[in-house]
Parts: structure tokens; sequence; C-alpha cells
């Protein structure tokens, strides 16, 4: 497997992804945005969820240009952020047209990152600007660890994250994935440096150390954030796919639901009741397949195996900060 130029989910031609934060509240808000609208749909795996607009994904629903997707910390106030993109889009003229009016198609999805150590007694809900900020800032280039919606992520041990990684297939096309790393569970094994992830790491890009060798118990494996009494409900990865291949919105679900697996390779435990799990799938259907069915079962692990790398990247690249609950990997295993 290779990485794209930038090892990004920019790595599919067309798309661009902007950060805000807010350090003070440990929390912030992530935006992919395209040079056009693009097809998405979503699966959600996780008992405890928090979205918007995801039902319009469905296969069977009307609209399939969507103008942008958000990520966001702040619980279900994140929400907001994707009221502060649509009114910058709409200003920009984008957005689904009925006669006269324009309405800017802005599904997004939350982690719970209120319980992080952060100022959260503001007077105004601060996720719409956030969003707003974010989607001024998207371009092809974009930093990961501790920033926008990663900014205030936890996992069962360590400080979460943004993070992203691409794979360019034989076929030609590219695949790549964004995700803020939340999960209850945990991105390492047990109590050691080594990544879930591991054996598909490329390049060196989270370590290069290898899957952990030596036995794992039950309770390493199973660990959680409520093993730990911190911020028991504190959780959920909710993470976008992206691909260049041509696909109907059908296949565009499929490729969500396969790039699940991604979540269950990256952390242990995942998919819990308390994760609010979810993966939106996106097509800019540049590339046209040249085997339906072969194509699409690549590109599914393709997306499976970039979630898992960009999980264990998020962790691997975060940052401290003052206040934190949590270490950084590199605190604890740095070398």
């Amino acid at each position: 497997m290779r990485q794209g130029p930038r090892n990004l989910i920019t790595d599919v031609k067309g798309l661009y992804v902007g950060n805000a934060e807010d350090h003070t509240v440990k929390s912030g808000t992530t935006v992919l945005v395209g040079d056009k609208p693009f097809i998405a749909s979503v699966d959600v795996m996780g008992g405890s969820p928090g979205s918007r607009e995801t039902e319009l994904l469905a296969p069977d629903k009307l609209v399939e240009g969507v103008d942008a997707l958000v990520l966001s910390g702040g619980s279900a106030f994140g929400l907001d952020a994707a009221a502060g993109v649509m009114d910058e889009l709409r200003k920009r003229g984008r957005g689904f047209r009925v006669e006269s009016a324009t309405v800017p198609i802005v599904p997004g999805a939350i982690i719970f990152d209120l319980l992080n150590g952060g100022d959260k007694s503001w007077a105004e809900n601060p996720y719409r600007a956030l969003g707003a900020r974010a989607l001024a800032s998207a371009g092809e280039d974009f930093a990961l660890g501790t920033t926008g919606a990663g900014t205030g992520a936890l996992t069962a041990n360590l400080k979460g994250g943004l993070g992203s990684a691409s794979i360019v297939l034989p076929s030609g096309h590219t695949i790549g994935a964004l995700v803020a790393a939340n999960p209850t569970g945990s991105v390492t094994m047990g109590d050691n440096p080594n990544f879930w992830a591991a054996p598909y790491e490329i390049d060196g890009e989270f370590g290069n150390l290898g899957p952990y060798t030596g036995a794992l118990s039950f309770a390493q494996t199973a660990r959680s954030k409520r093993d730990a009494l911190m911020n028991p409900i504190a959780n959920t990865t909710i993470a976008i796919v992206a691909t260049d291949a041509v696909l109907t919105k059908a296949q565009t679900k499929r490729l969500a639901v396969a790039a699940q697996d991604g979540i269950a390779r990256g952390a242990s435990p995942s998919h819990t009741p308390v994760d609010g799990d979810l993966v939106f799938a996106v097509s800019t259907c540049d590339v046209p397949l040249e085997d339906p069915i072969l194509n699409t079962i690549h590109l599914g692990h393709a997306a499976a195996v970039c979630l898992a790398r960009a999980m264990a990247r998020a962790i691997y690249l975060a940052t401290p900060a003052a206040g934190d609950v949590s270490p950084t990997w590199w605190e604890k295993w740095g070398r």
C-alpha cells in the first residue's frame, strides 16, 4: 500500500478541510467541503450517536449532492457548528436550489467532550462561530492531533485527537479518511505504546513500533473510560471516508458500512452502547470503476485501513495543553 502525497483525506482531488478550535473550552470543529457538491451517505454503529441531517443521506432519499460535512466537539451543542457553515455557504451561493431558494446541505456529527477539563461556562453557544471559522480555513493542507474536532478528544488511557490518512490503489483510485478519535476504548494495545492499527502502518506514520507481541489479558483489551471512572459517557469516534471513484449513493452507503471495520481495527473495544460511532462516506465521482464489484470490494477494504491508520495518527500527533485530564502518547511513551 502507498500513501497519497499528503497522507490526508485531501489527496482525494477537489476536497478541502478546515479546522477551528478554542483551547480554553478544549473543543473545536472540523469541516470537509468540496469544489462542488459530492455524493454522501452514512452508517451508524455506536449506541449513543449525535447527528444532524443524516436521514437524508439514505440511498432512497431525494437529495444526492451534499455541500459540506461537519465533525464537531461539544455534544449536542456542537451540532450548531453546521449552522455556521450553512450561513457561509449560502453567502457563496452554494446549496440545493428550490425555485428562488437556496439551502446548503450540511450534515454533521458530534463527539462528547464536555468533561475534559475545559471551561464550558459559555454564555453563548460558540460552535456556530467555530463552524464558520473552520470553513473559512479550509484547504488541502491542515493540522492533525489537538486541533479541530479532535481538540478535546480522549481515549481510555490517552488524549485523543484529529487524524487523517490516505491510500492510492493499484486501480488508480484514491481513498482518504478523516476522524475525530474519542473512543471509550483504547487505541493502543494494553499498557503498551503499540497501536492496534500497527499492521496497517505505512512509512512509520505513527512511530513504526509494530504490533505488541506479548500476551494481553481480556481486561487490557476491554479497558474503557468507564473502567477508569473518567468521563464514563464521554465517547464517540466520528469519521469521514472519501474517494474519487464514481459511486452511486447506494454504493457510497456500502463504503461507509465497510469503513466501520476501521474503527474496530483502530480501537478496542469499539461500537459500544456509550459510543456514538458514525462514518460518513463521500464520492467525488471523478474516476470510473472498471470492475464495479471488485473495485468496490477494494475501496471498502482501503477505507477501513485508512480509518484505522487515521485513528492512530490522531493519538500519536496529539499535543499537551494546560488542564489536560489525560496524557498524550508522547508524554507517556515518547522517546
